[in-house]
């Protein structure tokens, strides 16, 4: 069966919203698994020592969680079959080092705990390869089942709770069931990280470049205040863009989803990019800070399954790497929560189950966290210029003919579910009374 077959029937009594509250929440992001990529090419195929290739993975797995119900993959150093699904983690939790970035919330009653803030779900299909991330806003109301917790107990779920709240019922594994279940996915590998990774894992690659647009942004919750413009973002300055949600132009985490998606979309490109892919010192630093700084299920601690998975995403066009965002409506009931949008979510999964290409109907300018950058120059001719004649090509004596490749029917996408590919460019609709 398919790694990615569906799970049965959803049942998604859900609801949920984001609103401005007063203790700003971390990022920890699709970086991790492109981390995870890298260090993939860096062991397999750039010659780095069978000491270091073992030393690395042992490292990675000590602290390696168990997913309830998920087998393991056969031993085939080809491409994974059927299909990835992953989860993505992030966790807002205080850690010492960063507290003082977080005010009230490591100061606080909660200052223990932690939150799955950050929810993204990896989908790299079948072939034709493509890969798709949505985003889960922490503010949506779903349920949350019955899990079992570290120490062996069981919790009793929740028929309505926020969902930044699973952690809470059963660590990783609840998170991980919590999202199976209102997405209908089986998802065998998952992956955690908290906030303070951001840093790590950004300096390992030399930062991220991004753009500011609307005249600049402010955020005195996070510190920022920077000028329009583009900007490489590295350090405590990368955890600062990918918190900010008042340094947006409405202030909203479904706005911050946006704009950490223009800072995903900047990441895979600069990954495969000659910068860091054709550079060994680059490549090893990054895979051993991805190891010091990810808290993997155990399914994805066998190194075998890390190339199948790197193996599965070779050669995907930014055009096929999509970033999206759970479809949801505002919460009747709560203005700070949000309910899903089960309608505009059910097209989405039958697209993903179905392998085909997506196509956004959502306009990034109306999201309040991104807007479209300016187009790059192009090597078109300038109106009134003479251009070359082009020679017609003559078909080669006894030469099958040509055949169209055949097209795929693209599903278009209600306008409600925002996003962008990698391949597009935006900025950061940014705020200066934030």
């Amino acid at each position: 069966m398919s790694q990615t077959s569906r799970t049965g029937a959803r049942g998604r009594k859900t609801v949920a919203r984001h609103g401005r509250l007063r203790s700003p929440h971390p990022f920890a992001s699709l970086m991790k698994m492109l981390g995870i990529v890298a260090a993939v090419v860096l062991v397999s195929g750039l010659g780095v020592s069978a000491y270091a290739y073992y030393d690395l993975t042992t490292s990675f797995a000590s602290e390696a969680v168990e997913l309830e119900g998920q087998g393991s993959v056969p031993p085939d150093i080809g491409a994974i079959e059927g299909g990835v699904n992953l989860l993505l983690v992030g966790t807002d939790e205080c850690e010492p080092e960063y507290a003082y970035l977080f005010g009230d919330r490591c100061t606080g009653p909660d200052a223990e705990g932690q939150l799955n803030d950050v929810n993204m779900l990896l989908h790299i299909s079948d072939n034709p390869r493509r890969v798709t991330v949505i985003s889960f806003p922490r503010d949506l109301m779903v349920p949350i089942p019955s899990c079992t917790r570290e120490d062996g107990s069981e919790t009793g779920g929740s028929s309505y709770e926020q969902i930044n709240s699973a952690w809470n019922y059963g660590s990783l594994n609840c998170v991980v069931k919590t999202v199976s279940q209102l997405s209908g996915m089986n998802i065998p590998f998952a992956a955690k990280v908290s906030f303070g990774n951001v840093i790590s894992i950004t300096d390992a690659i030399g930062g991220v470049d991004v753009c500011i647009g609307n005249g600049g942004m402010r955020d005195r919750y996070t510190g920022i205040d920077w000028a329009a413009g583009p900007r490489n973002v590295q350090g405590v300055e990368a955890l600062q863009f990918l918190r900010t949600r008042y340094g947006l132009e409405n202030g909203s985490d479904l706005a911050r989803i946006s704009n950490q998606q223009q800072y995903m979309s900047s990441l895979a490109r600069k990954l495969v990019s000659d910068e860091v892919l054709t550079n060994p010192s680059t490549l090893l630093r990054l895979a051993t800070t991805v190891v010091d700084n990810v808290t993997p299920s155990q399914s994805l601690t066998n190194p075998v399954t890390l190339v199948q998975i790197a193996r599965a995403v070779q050669g995907v066009p930014f055009e096929e790497m999509v970033f999206v965002r759970y479809p949801v409506f505002d919460d009747p009931s709560n203005a700070n929560r949000v309910v899903p949008d089960e309608a505009a979510a059910e097209q989405l999964w039958a697209a993903l189950e179905a392998n085909q290409p997506l196509q956004l109907t959502s306009d990034p300018n109306l999201s309040g966290g991104v807007i479209t950058a300016d187009p790059a120059p192009t090597d078109a001719p300038v109106e009134g210029e003479p251009t070359e004649p082009t020679e017609p090509v003559e078909p080669t004596e006894g030469a099958a003919p040509v055949e169209p490749a055949p097209t795929e029917t693209a599903a278009v996408l209600p306008d409600s579910i925002q996003g962008q590919t990698a391949a597009q460019e935006t900025c950061s609709a940014g705020n200066l009374s934030g």
